[in-house]
């Protein structure tokens, strides 16, 4: 029996109750979590899940922390927390610049805004318990600081070959710790011809490529030549240039490509590397979401 991965889901307008009864469908299959991106109100999804569902852990992965007010998320988790009997994560993060621009948020230092929030949240009075918190960590700081003041940490589009580095981060006890929450959003694409899969990725991650955060991290990992390529394709107005810096070497240490056997490979060698629970992020190409999922659901049985 192989290790089932958690998965990533997404409530897209006109499809919200058909994701529903896809959640039970994934609890049913025995994946190992549920967790969703910061599109189309994830934390209305998780307050549905709450209920869709009757075992499975879910959560935000992640929730920006300027999106509420702390009174609304201090009362809102709390709620989550009690009702779905401790099994929402309650992934936080600053999330990056063009999601900030759209919540008009006016955000300081990540590390420090980050601790102040935590801080606040737990001293909130009244509410009963709070969930576990995992922090959306790209850098070692980050990583380090979920260390001391939360349940976990989750990265999103991580490098599998810098993983063992950024978990070096973290204190022993808590990278020995099997319910410390340590998770990946991970790009998937399930299908015979790889080739396709990475062009699928290409397209995908192209967007975080944009992303100096993204770049700063995949720097850090060791892609420094292909980094630097895009910011000058990016400074010379060339933005059509950039999926060619995204190499097939780039793409397999940090999504999962082609045949079942090689994604079921994949998912093994990440857990190898220390992420407990992978998280699978669904792409097709040969459709939608629900494509993705027929293709998920063939691939771990």
């Amino acid at each position: 029996m192989h290790n089932m991965p958690a998965v990533s889901l997404v409530a897209v307008p006109g499809r919200r109750s058909r994701t529903l009864e896809l959640a039970r469908e994934i609890e049913r299959r025995g994946f190992a979590g549920i967790y969703s991106p910061s599109r189309f109100a994830n934390f209305a999804l998780c307050d549905a899940l709450a209920f869709a569902t009757e075992r499975i852990p879910f959560g935000t992965a992640i929730a920006p922390i300027y999106a509420r007010s702390l009174d609304d998320f201090a009362q809102s988790a709390a709620f989550l927390h009690e009702v779905s009997g401790g099994r929402f994560r309650f992934g936080i993060g600053v999330a990056h610049a063009p999601s900030q621009a759209r919540m008009g948020a006016k955000p300081g230092k990540p590390l420090s805004d980050i601790r102040a929030f935590v801080s606040k949240l737990r001293a909130y009075p009244g509410n009963g318990a709070q969930p576990p918190l995992v922090l959306a960590a790209l850098r070692t700081k980050m990583v380090a600081l979920s260390g001391e003041i939360a349940e976990g940490v989750v990265f999103a589009n991580a490098s599998r070959s810098h993983m063992k580095v950024s978990l070096a981060a973290l204190p022993a006890d808590k990278r020995n710790d099997e319910n410390f929450f340590v998770g990946n959003m991970l790009p998937t694409c399930i299908t015979d011809d790889l080739a396709a899969a990475r062009a699928v990725h290409r397209r995908t991650l192209t967007h975080y490529a944009g992303l100096p955060n993204y770049r700063n991290y995949w720097k850090e990992a060791g892609y420094v030549d292909e980094m630097t390529g895009i910011e000058k394709a990016l400074a010379e107005n060339r933005p059509d240039d950039v999926p060619k810096y995204l190499t097939d070497a780039w793409i397999d240490d940090v999504a999962l490509s082609g045949p079942a056997s090689r994604v079921r490979e994949g998912v093994e060698a990440w857990i190898a590397a220390g992420v407990r629970t992978p998280i699978i992020v669904p792409s097709s190409a040969a459709g939608n979401q629900l494509k993705a999922f027929e293709e998920i659901f063939a691939t771990f049985k």
